[in-house]
């Protein structure tokens, strides 16, 4: 069997794809992802984007067609098209796996600007009209877990707009997007049509703390390098335990509501 097939089936562990581009939509590469590897979801960000469109090729043409319609069009409003078309492409290769897993998976995130990673109502009025331009049910909209965006993550909650709560690299950053995800649930009028994941990073505290540790250069301290990124990540898992254990969230579970699951990024 294939091991990301595997992974699911087995350990129900689904595994979504940091990364788009456009020939991978049109050229067939996600949706043999999704059907031979078990591909149940698909991420971006602007750097992404920034690489891919970049690399020329198909975009090259959408671009000069976008600008043959509006050569007044700036650079901003030029990957905001190109971002959207892409994402409501992947999302609807994915739509079946979010039908099969009645919403579990096969979502596509969007991230808003992280110019308004300070800003909660600028946060909070870009991701409903990002939402409403893409106009897929599947989608969601990716927004940092700074302090000022935590009241923005239960705005939208609240709002019945799916959220990918990210850049998460402590126990303290799960603990409030879990704590908005929630009240955000409780605000609105049907928590069974919202879902909400937060985006715990991994791999960049290990490259922060083993810096530090080779910094010290004790014997003690290098033979802790590697341990700290995946520690941090037990630790906000057996909080998700508690928060969303079939006891706690009895009451939202009745409601038809999903639990917001942990993303290792």
């Amino acid at each position: 069997m294939n091991p990301l097939k595997e992974l699911w089936q087995e350990q129900q562990q689904a595994v979504w794809l940091d990364f788009i581009e456009r020939d991978l939509l049109t050229g067939g590469g996600l949706a043999l992802f999704v059907a031979d590897d078990g591909v149940r979801g698909v991420t971006s960000n602007p750097s992404i984007f920034q690489k891919a469109i970049e690399g020329g090729g198909p975009y090259d043409e959408a671009v000069a067609g976008l600008l043959t319609a509006d050569p007044e069009m700036t650079t901003l409003q030029l990957y905001e098209a190109l971002a959207v078309e892409d994402i409501q492409h992947a999302a609807d290769i994915l739509h079946s796996v979010w039908e099969e897993s009645q919403g579990g998976d096969g979502y596509v995130s969007l991230e808003v600007s992280p110019h308004l990673a300070r800003d909660t109502a600028g946060t909070v009025a870009e991701a409903v009209r990002l939402w409403q331009t893409v106009d897929r049910p599947n989608l969601m909209i990716k927004v940092p877990a700074t302090s000022e965006c935590i009241p923005a993550i239960e705005s939208l909650i609240g709002d019945g707009i799916n959220v990918n709560a990210t850049l998460m690299f402590s126990l303290a950053d799960y603990e409030a997007v879990a704590q908005a995800y929630l009240r955000g649930l409780e605000a609105t009028s049907n928590p069974a049509e919202v879902a909400s994941v937060a985006s715990f990073f991994v791999s960049r505290v290990d490259t922060k703390v083993d810096a530090a540790l080779e910094a010290i250069g004790s014997p003690e301290a290098l033979a802790l390098r590697g341990r700290a990124a995946i520690a941090n990540a037990k630790l906000a898992y057996r909080r998700f335990g508690e928060l969303f254990g079939p006891e706690a969230f009895a009451p939202l579970s009745a409601r038809g509501a999903m639990v917001q699951r942990p993303l290792w990024a």
